[in-house]
């Protein structure tokens, strides 16, 4: 798809968001840190992060970009990041990419595994909440997983290594504390926070972004998101310094119409009947580095639109 007629699907709502959550922190036996409970899912959005979010939503591609094209590899209530070693506790999620990722993931046996991604370098693995329809769970048809040179893209390197951290809010009560993500159908320009009622004809979509600045120490942090952050206009903040691509998650599903529900907690316990504007995302990267890095080099920073090659396809 065009990348503008990508970002005019975005729409230019703003977004002010004033979620609460309390969660705790521990560690486990291994020293790692992890959360107590299912409130590791939610998250409190500044204003800052939250307009930022939005304002990014809002601006075209300045065509600087490389993709990678993948599919759902599996469904399993596991999430690697927030629940690591913990096989089952977490609600319902859909794992794109690496064939291997399970609750007991890391880097190692993702590098060891195995991908349904193009190109077959990125062995990284993304995982979302399980769409349902009418209480059937539903396989995406395709998930197209954009890297932007929107944030200073002269400046960008490569995601490091081993790099993990999760976007959304899992226990958004309102459409307006999830900033991040966004449904639409494909081929209309309407676009919402929460459920969208594709008609007949059209297919429903959603697009998930996430941030741009890692604070370039750390591949992980407590709450798995604060070792990243939302440039403001084309600056990082000084605590996050390091420009990234941003991903996008443009996921497409063959459904539409309504009886939608995704996976996910509810009031402590994992459900399927969530709403749409609990949507979220993780990514645990595990690229053939050496590949990354060219593809930032050449596509991104350089300015050039590539294809899943990491070669230009236009100007």
């Amino acid at each position: 798809m065009n990348p503008l007629l990508r970002r005019a699907l975005a729409g230019t709502a703003a977004v002010l968001v004033l979620a609460t959550a309390g969660w705790a922190t521990g560690r486990d036996g291994t020293g790692q840190h992890h959360r107590q409970g299912h409130q590791a899912h939610a998250y409190t959005f500044s204003r800052t992060q939250a307009a930022a979010i939005a304002a990014q939503a809002a601006a075209p591609v300045r065509g600087s970009e490389f993709r990678a094209e993948c599919f759902s590899s599996h469904r399993r209530g596991d999430d690697p990041i927030v629940f690591p070693g913990q096989a089952g506790r977490s609600h319902i999620h859909e794992f794109y990419g690496n064939r291997t990722a399970d609750a007991s993931s890391t880097l190692d046996s993702l590098a060891a595994g195995t991908t349904n991604c193009t190109p077959q370098v990125d062995l990284s693995s993304y995982w979302t909440p399980t769409l349902h329809q009418n209480g059937a769970p539903v396989a995406p048809e395709r998930v197209t997983v954009y890297y932007q040179g929107i944030t200073d893209h002269t400046r960008a390197v490569a995601h490091p290594r081993g790099l993990r951290y999760v976007v959304g809010n899992a226990l958004a009560t309102s459409p307006d504390q999830n900033p991040a993500a966004r449904w639409s159908c494909v081929g209309r320009p309407e676009s919402s926070r929460d459920f969208i009622t594709c008609p007949p004809g059209t297919k429903l979509e959603n697009y998930l972004d996430f941030p741009t600045c890692w604070d370039g120490r750390n591949l992980d942090s407590p709450n798995h998101r604060d070792h990243m952050a939302y440039a403001v206009g084309q600056s990082c903040p000084a605590s996050h310094p390091v420009v990234v691509p941003r991903l996008e998650l443009l996921i497409t599903w063959p459904v539409n119409g309504g009886g939608l529900t995704l996976a996910g907690t509810r009031n402590g316990a994992n459900v399927t009947n969530a709403p749409g504007y609990t949507f979220h995302g993780d990514f645990f990267n595990a690229w053939n580095q050496a590949e990354l890095e060219r593809r930032v080099r050449d596509c991104v920073v350089a300015g050039y639109i590539c294809g899943t090659d990491g070669r230009p396809v236009q100007q």
